[in-house]
């Protein structure tokens, strides 16, 4: 491209940024005029979010770090120049109040009950030093895998360096200030014991709820009963103290001069609290961003002490991280749920996106996740099959290697191979796989009724009189064109193209449970094309004779 050329699409993009209603650009556009009214001379925009290391990494943990990223890019295209920094802050010195249900054995936890995450023990075994420290391991190996560009950061490492003491020392001397904003959020018997100042028990090492009986401001201490009952002063600084939760947000924020902050729903009362607490602090609140929060298959809250729902190993067991990045970008204030059955939905969107991507003009890209996802440079990547119809043929060709599903791939669409196509040969090891997981164990055949019987014999019929390298399409009209004749299958709401009635959706799912054992699945005319005329007739004659197809 000329430099001319450059120039011209750079406005563009520019342009289209500006107006662009894709919810990064929405949210970057706020920091935009956050940085222009403060009016640095060469200003760094400080992003963050949060990780609770309670427990380990789930998938709501990387999209929080995937969403702030696309925010970021979107910011630097409306302000290209400047300085972004992404700080991934882990909060493993709070006090571990429970012992996850997901650890290898929770009675050897029991002992370390309310010490801070990075002094209780290992139970995961391997070379990291706590349970923190492994959490925090496992949550980075997700991130580098992906690629994302962040700085991370460990509170206790902050906490124990000092790089917290002056805002802990402010926070000692507007203690009052803090107490004003808090108090009000509490219920009586809480208000009657509550500081803002958790510290850390010098003879247990746990982080101790206990009402303080002093604040020195001038020295900076607190003075409180030791778990033992003897009158204890500590220093404020040095790691001696954690704060409570709600204003380690808001000091976390006036200490680094965070930009952009998001998080989920079950935060967004407390968000006024962060806010003043920060203020209260001599810091300016950063923007937000509160996103719903993610459900899993009973519609409950995924939580990382739990285990429930999924995590980032079992997703990128059976799809592409792409789909995992766009289950992310779609529709983030609206409440999802997330497991298994979202996966193949999810990779099919991808692939569908980055196709149409070519086509677009700029405002139209913006607004497509692929953009978002790939740091505004998608790859081209052809995919002749869709994810959907692999596990079909993989669940009609009962394929246990990527070997027998290449051969009908290869027939149904010539020259196409696993070394010309990587990506699809990629997606045919994860069909497998989630076949064999999630399809296989809950196909249920059934037996087709007399008119059901019927009605697939006439399609085979039909298919007979194909030529064996039909089209889809082809083959879905000479679907409909069978179903049409027969009353069950008709729907009267709807019109053929020669003006007789349409055809009901209960003509292809009982071609799906019949054949496939399925529900339901992709447009079925592709999947005759993909898996072959005569091997979908063969299918049709078993059922016919009565074979019973779920012993396979």
């Amino acid at each position: 491209m000329s430099a001319d050329a450059t120039a011209i699409a750079t406005s563009e993009l520019l342009e289209a940024a500006r107006v662009s209603n894709a919810w990064p650009f929405q949210e970057a556009r706020k920091i935009v005029e956050r940085i222009e009214k403060r009016g640095d001379a060469n200003p760094t925009v400080l992003f963050e979010t949060g990780y609770g290391p309670s427990g380990l990494p789930h998938i709501g943990t990387f999209g929080e770090v995937a969403r702030t990223t696309m925010v970021r890019r979107a910011f630097e295209i409306l302000m290209p120049g400047v300085r972004t920094r992404l700080l991934c802050f882990s909060d493993d010195m709070d006090g571990m109040r429970k012992i996850p249900d997901n650890v290898p054995d929770r009675a050897f936890l029991e002992p370390y009950l309310h010490k801070p995450l990075t002094s209780v023990p290992n139970p995961f075994s391997g070379d990291y030093e706590s349970f923190g420290h492994h959490n925090n391991a496992m949550l980075r190996r997700f991130l580098d895998t992906f690629g994302f560009e962040y700085e991370f950061a460990s509170a206790t490492d902050y906490y124990k360096s000092g790089r917290f003491d002056a805002i802990l020392k402010r926070v000692a001397e507007r203690y009052d200030d803090i107490m004003a904003i808090m108090l009000p959020s509490l219920g009586p018997e809480r208000r009657a014991t509550y500081s803002p100042f958790l510290p850390i028990s010098p003879k247990t090492g746990r982080v101790l709820y206990v009402p303080l009986k002093k604040v020195n401001a001038a020295d900076a201490t607190i003075t409180f009963d030791d778990e033992d009952g003897e009158e204890t002063t500590i220093p404020v600084t040095g790691g001696r103290v954690k704060l409570q939760w709600k204003p380690d947000f808001g000091a976390r924020w006036a200490a680094l001069g965070v930009d952009f902050e998001m998080f989920g729903k079950d935060h967004g009362p407390n968000m006024g609290i962060y806010d003043r607490i920060c203020q209260a602090l001599g810091g300016r609140p950063p923007e937000h961003f509160v996103y719903e929060l993610f459900l899993d298959e009973k519609g409950e809250k995924i939580s990382k002490s739990k285990g429930n729902g999924l995590t980032i190993d079992e997703w990128l067991t059976y799809a592409p991280t792409e789909s995992l990045a766009l289950y992310m970008f779609q529709r983030p204030r609206q409440a999802k749920k997330l497991y298994f059955d979202v996966i193949p939905r999810a990779v099919d969107e991808y692939y569908q996106h980055l196709a149409a991507y070519p086509r677009q003009d700029w405002k139209e890209r913006l607004g497509n996740p692929v953009w978002h996802i790939h740091d505004g440079n998608p790859p081209a990547i052809e995919l002749p099959v869709s994810f959907a119809l692999l596990l079909n043929l993989v669940s009609a060709s009962h394929a246990h290697d990527k070997a027998v599903l290449w051969g009908f791939i290869s027939r149904h669409v010539p020259g196409v191979t696993p070394e010309s196509h990587p990506e699809l040969d990629r997606l045919t090891a994860y069909a497998i796989r989630y076949f064999d997981d999630f399809v296989k164990p809950t196909k249920v055949f059934r037996a087709p009724d007399e008119v059901e019987a019927v009605a697939l014999a006439a399609l085979s019929e039909k298919l007979s009189d194909l030529k064996a390298g039909a089209d889809g399409e082809t083959i879905q009209n000479e679907m409909l064109n069978v179903a049409r004749s027969i009353e069950r299958f008709q729907d009267h709401t709807k019109k053929s193209p020669e003006g007789g009635p349409g055809v009901s959706i209960a003509f292809f799912q009982m071609i799906y449970q019949v054949l496939l054992g399925q529900e339901r699945g992709p447009r079925f005319g592709s999947f005759v094309a993909l898996y072959g005329i005569d091997n979908t007739r063969e299918l049709i004659r078993r059922v016919l004779a009565g074979e019973d197809l779920s012993k396979e």
